[in-house]
């Protein structure tokens, strides 16, 4: 985990060095994966501490709309990446729900790398 003041950027590799797959989650989410073996490589987050900072009703909660671009595929592999460890522990993943026929996957970071655990 390495976390860079200057751009605001949380670099995570799980696999340093090792090929992958970019999946833009968001706009300040890339996930890195190894499509043939399903796992993820690494997880940068852009605007971390923007994204990471408590609001005053918890956790600050983000849409991942760029799983509506993915092939059903590529959305399913990245979903499912995003609900198990270690991935489970850095980002909460949840959905937001306005209406019956509408469901937008969220996420919000649930650690703080910039503070010592």
């Amino acid at each position: 985990m390495k976390y860079d003041e200057p751009s605001d950027t949380l670099y995570v590799s799980f696999a340093p060095g090792e090929k992958a797959t970019g999946i833009e989650l968001n706009e300040s989410l890339l996930l890195r994966v190894n499509k043939v073996e399903r796992r993820v490589v690494g997880l940068t987050i852009f605007n971390y501490s923007f994204l990471a900072q408590q609001t005053e009703a918890g956790l600050r909660s983000f849409p991942l709309t760029g799983l509506r671009v993915l092939s059903a595929e590529l959305r399913e592999l990245a979903l499912e990446i995003l609900r198990r460890p270690p991935v489970k522990e850095l980002l909460a993943v949840s959905v937001y729900t306005p209406s019956i026929a509408e469901s937008i996957p969220i996420a919000s970071v649930i650690v703080d790398a910039r503070e010592p655990a």
